[in-house]
């Protein structure tokens, strides 16, 4: 979210091919760097604050819509709060990929998000901090390697209120807004038989 990143001087970057970022936060200006320096089958993962999937000010939901509709995101997961020592925001992982088809070894992607909401993961360790168990880690990894088709990976399945593979239209109904919480759905409750 840094508001002093110099974006004033940077209008006209050839990096900015979803469109310039807004003066007074570097958000997308980061997003849009890293992925212009991926390689042609490249991916990159990139930790940003909540407001990310979600922020239309500035101009920031016109280059978000065309970062989805161009295909260069691959996977977003809602983090839980209190993760990190410098903030108690609770932040995402945006995973970019440059092609969601690059040959045999893995799934065909194109035209798909995967969306996975961990906010519910993790252990505090102290009032003011929670970290993610190595179950937790190896569950979100598990899921987006499935996801990827990896070879040695399990067979991937929506499972709800964790991970939902959703289609550009399914965005399309959610004005491109990245929130996991809104594609994943609910997590089913087991009937106990009490009304």
């Amino acid at each position: 979210n840094i508001s002093d990143w110099g974006g004033e001087r940077l209008r006209e970057d050839v990096r900015w091919q979803f469109g310039a970022p807004p003066v007074g936060n570097a958000n997308y200006a980061w997003l849009q760097h890293i992925y212009h320096h991926l390689a042609p089958n490249g991916t990159a993962g990139v930790v940003l604050a909540n407001g990310s999937m979600s922020s239309n000010q500035s101009g920031e939901g016109d280059i978000r819509r065309a970062m989805v509709e161009a295909d260069a995101v691959d996977c977003m997961v809602a983090l839980p709060g209190q993760l990190f020592y410098s903030t108690q925001i609770p932040a995402c992982l945006w995973f970019l990929a440059r092609n969601k088809n690059p040959g045999p070894r893995l799934r065909d992607r194109r035209g798909q998000v995967l969306f996975i909401d961990a906010r519910q993961m993790g252990v505090l360790v102290d009032r003011t901090r929670r970290e993610l168990t190595d179950n937790d880690i190896q569950k979100i990894a598990g899921t987006y390697h499935a996801w990827r088709g990896e070879p040695g990976a399990d067979d991937y399945a929506d499972v709800a209120g964790f991970c939902k593979s959703a289609t550009l239209e399914d965005i399309r109904k959610h004005g491109h807004v990245l929130t996991p919480g809104r594609y994943v759905g609910a997590e089913a409750q087991a009937d106990d038989g009490e009304a």
